[in-house]
């Protein structure tokens, strides 16, 4: 599939998709391939129906999974090749709505207790506290951290957009305290192998379970739930939804109503979320 690859990712670079987009649309494609072993232009649409309801039906794939192949294959047919309209054969599902599951601050302290060295903890502190997504705290720079205004420049988020989100006074502290102990000079978190380059989102997820296990705690997902867990918890300590949504980088206030479900009690108002918490300081290794 080198040729066809080589004009599919250049199609997808013209369109401005993301990286993460790019690489789903080519590992569904070639997934399809691979399944009958024959180049996926010399493919007809009764088998591309039969492989969308294997991934349906046999290995019940969730629905964003099965929604992402759909949605590839309709780009590399009719984008890339150049085929007619791609209706594919297959009903319409509805997104189904379900809630996020949140740790307890209880389960957070323990979470960054438990992180194994202050790099790790500092980040998962950093996810929490500024509400970002796993590709937009390994993403950030020094430069990005602006301690005169208090805030966290996150450049080029989901959607193509740069927004800002907030630098509270003790994760400023943290962060402070990490940089004397690790230099980093770029990026914020750097790759341990090459300091040049970037933490691979991979090894984020990684230092999320890691520490997860080692706190004993069996609820939530990946590492995306610190971020569910600074919604909500803004939302306790009484600030608006609007506020919030400009956080968080949301398109639709819809999306961050969901969490208007899940709040509990309110906090107050001027409270930093770090200080909810009780883990203690980094200390330099020994």
């Amino acid at each position: 599939m080198g040729t066809l690859r080589k004009q599919m990712t250049e199609a997808m670079k013209l369109r401005r998709f993301s990286p993460r987009t790019q690489q789903s649309y080519l590992a569904a494609v070639t997934a399809l391939a691979k399944y009958y072993r024959t180049p996926p232009d010399q493919l007809d649409f009764e088998r591309i129906k039969a492989y969308l309801l294997y991934l349906t039906v046999e290995r019940a794939l969730s629905w964003s999974t099965c929604n992402v192949a759909v949605s590839a294959f309709r780009f590399f047919y009719s984008e890339v090749l150049g085929w007619e309209k791609v209706s594919l054969p297959i009903p319409p599902r509805k997104k189904p709505k379900t809630l996020p599951v949140l740790l307890s601050r209880q389960e957070l302290d323990r979470l960054f207790v438990c992180a194994q060295s202050p790099k790790n903890r500092v980040l998962l502190l950093t996810t929490y506290a500024a509400g970002l997504r796993v590709s937009e705290v390994v993403n950030l720079k020094l430069a990005d951290i602006n301690s005169h205004r208090m805030m966290i420049r996150v450049e080029q988020a989901k959607g193509a957009k740069d927004r800002y989100t907030i630098l509270s006074p003790r994760l400023l502290a943290e962060l402070r305290r990490y940089w004397k102990l690790y230099r980093p000079t770029t990026w914020l978190f750097p790759s341990s192998r090459d300091p040049h380059r970037k933490m691979h989102i991979g090894r984020a997820q990684k230092i999320y379970y890691e520490a997860k296990r080692r706190a004993g705690i069996t609820r939530g997902h990946g590492i995306h739930t610190l971020r569910h867990c600074f919604a909500t918890h803004l939302l306790e300590a009484g600030l608006d939804v609007r506020t919030i949504q400009s956080l968080m980088g949301h398109t639709s206030i819809t999306t961050t109503m969901r969490y208007l479900q899940i709040r509990s009690q309110r906090l107050e108002s001027n409270q930093d979320l770090l200080d909810l918490l009780s883990a203690p300081e980094i200390k330099p290794p020994q």
